[in-house]
């Protein structure tokens, strides 16, 4: 049969030849596991630094923006599942950009306010590939990367991708390990991950807000609590969710959302609420 373990997140998909993995970006070739997204964009974009969202790392500049296709969790309330739960047979196009001209264009759009690139939009882990190859080139032209992630990945990906990366975000989904587990992935696989990135590069972390799942005023409590043993100065962005994809659930309450904030900032310097 020739399966093969991908090795990149937890799931340790056994994948058969010519198959895909769960996270639809991950491909086995003759026995082999490949990055099957590598250099495939589908989106790309000149944003705010401040969407990504990073709101204390170079605030007032653009960065450019990349999407390739796939993700490793299974969220129903995916703000970007038009290309993070497609497969490559769902785009009409594809664009074919490898890191030589990512980097080329990232360095042109230097005249537009540009400070590097921002991979982003789908998950940028399951191509890690690609993100460490043009991530090097990005560093070497003396520009900035930033990495916008689930977390959702083992420390042999991180440690790959660290000596490139100036800024992450990452998702902070819940402070439950049934709520990660409902989700497709893993509490300490994150929690690891945010520990290990915080020591090496600026982090911030985004807790999208859905209601009665992860809007527990205690489990909010503990959360912050926890980030602050890394540093009570890593921000914390607490998102307002929006029905999207498979859930149709009403928007989060804003006097919620401030009152997460409240429990939040008592152990935290930085908390900030997004699409309010």
């Amino acid at each position: 049969m020739n399966e093969a373990v991908c090795p990149v997140c937890p799931h340790h998909c056994r994948i058969p030849v010519g198959a895909y993995g769960r996270c639809k970006a991950r491909k086995n070739i003759a026995g082999r596991i490949v990055c099957a997204n590598y250099g495939k964009l589908t989106s790309m974009a000149l944003d705010p630094v401040e969407k990504k969202p990073l709101s204390f790392f170079y605030p007032g500049s653009m960065i450019l923006s990349v999407g390739s296709f796939g993700c490793n969790l299974s969220c129903p309330f995916c703000q970007n599942h038009e290309i993070a739960r497609a497969e490559e047979t769902d785009f009409q196009r594809i664009y074919d950009v490898p890191p030589e001209e990512l980097c080329r264009i990232a360095k042109e759009a230097r005249a537009r306010g540009n400070i590097g690139v921002a991979f982003t939009y789908n998950e940028p882990l399951v191509g890690y590939e690609y993100v460490r190859d043009t991530a090097a080139l990005v560093r070497r032209a003396g520009m900035k990367n930033v990495l916008v992630t689930n977390g959702m990945a083992g420390a042999v990906v991180l440690e790959e991708l660290l000596p490139y990366m100036d800024a992450m975000n990452i998702d902070l989904k819940g402070f439950r390990p049934e709520i990660y587990q409902s989700l497709g992935g893993s509490l300490e696989t994150v929690k690891e991950f945010i520990a290990r990135a915080a020591s090496s590069c600026h982090v911030e972390l985004t807790s999208l807000i859905v209601p009665r799942l992860n809007d527990s005023l205690e489990d909010m409590r503990e959360q912050a609590e926890w980030i602050a043993q890394i540093s009570p100065d890593i921000p914390l962005h607490i998102t307002r969710y929006f029905p999207r994809y498979k859930m149709r659930e009403p928007a989060t309450d804003i006097s919620r959302m401030k009152k997460l904030k409240e429990i939040a900032g008592r152990s935290l310097q930085h908390v900030c609420l997004g699409n309010v």
